[in-house]
């Protein structure tokens, strides 16, 4: 053999193997909102297993008025890892090992994506393998969902110069939303779907509103349903919005551009009818301007599942860049 065919035998595969990597990288990851891909034996996923990965990854949503799944879950075969499942953004790969062992590998087949790996040497491993993980892989999807849903909005953004200069925010809304009402201190957004609508509410308030941190949640409903009550009304001037404390009302300290915000997720009713949806809010501390920013997002659709049309709300709002 000559040195020539020595070095083409070498060289090939090399090249071989970087077009099989930038392949890989190359391939945009796909996938509906809110969808996950687990990978899994048959035998595992209709056993223990399976149970207590459909009571964690389709668990119920919080905040909406009948049950829907957190995420939808696509089950696979081992032997399935190839092909159009490897393009999915949320990948769970579950199998019988000699070791117990969690890892997560960043855009391992397409981009964006995670790959979870759980790996244990018999069901009872695997089970607390999954049972201590779960919590961190489920934020971790919930944020990419998140920057999915608001990459897939932005092909059609509408960046309003006068809520920039109104409220001192830079706020991407869809140009699928139009104005109901824009007044000195509160704007609405509204999108029409077929069976139903979005809305965007949008008002600030004096830092000291909620200064009385000892009984905030009550303090935040009481605010949500004055706002609501002044502007969301029906036919009837007299059927105006108000929170429904018969449903589950959710709470949540977190952080939106880096101020400490108060979310609530419930159900809303307008008084004196039978219409009535999901809501999600956001009161956001803002020192620096001594103020507090409420945004404010609810749905209406009576014949529909709510979980994704709350995502989108959820996805403008925590997109929100505060001037």
């Amino acid at each position: 053999m000559n040195k020539i065919a020595v070095l083409f035998l070498i060289v090939f595969p090399f090249f071989l193997s970087c077009s099989k990597k930038e392949d890989k990288l190359s391939r945009t990851s796909s996938g509906n909102i809110n969808s996950i891909s687990v990978v899994i034996d048959d035998k595992l996923w209709n056993g223990v297993v399976g149970d207590s990965i459909r009571n964690k990854f389709a668990a119920p949503v919080e905040g909406l008025p009948k049950e829907e799944p957190l995420f939808d879950i696509n089950q696979y075969p081992l032997n399935f890892m190839e092909g159009f499942m490897t393009n999915s953004r949320s990948i769970i790969v579950i199998k019988k090992g000699d070791s117990n062992s969690f890892s997560i590998n960043k855009n391992q087949y397409a981009s964006p994506q995670n790959v979870f790996h759980i790996t244990g040497n018999s069901v009872a491993a695997i089970l607390d393998v999954l049972e201590k993980n779960a919590p961190n892989i489920i934020q971790i999807i919930k944020k990419g969902e998140i920057v999915e849903h608001q990459r897939l909005l932005s092909d059609s953004i509408s960046n309003p110069k006068s809520i920039q200069n109104q409220f001192k925010i830079t706020l991407k809304i869809p140009s699928s939303y139009s104005y109901i009402i824009r007044n000195n201190d509160f704007v609405w957004f509204k999108r029409e779907f077929v069976g139903g609508s979005n809305s965007l509410l949008i008002s600030e308030l004096p830092l000291n509103a909620l200064k009385n941190k000892s009984n905030l949640s009550s303090r935040i409903l009481k605010i949500q349903d004055s706002i609501s009550a002044l502007y969301v009304k029906g036919a009837d001037s007299l059927s105006k919005m108000y929170i429904d404390k018969s449903y589950p009302i959710y709470f949540l300290k977190t952080k939106i551009d880096v101020k400490t915000t108060y979310q609530t997720k419930g159900t809303w009713r307008l008084r004196d009818s039978f219409m009535f949806g999901s809501y999600v809010n956001y009161f956001i501390e803002d020192p620096d301007k001594n103020r507090v920013l409420f945004i404010a997002g609810f749905s209406y659709f009576p014949s529909k599942d709510k979980r994704d049309y709350m995502h989108e709300l959820e996805s403008i709002i925590e997109g929100v860049q505060i001037q």
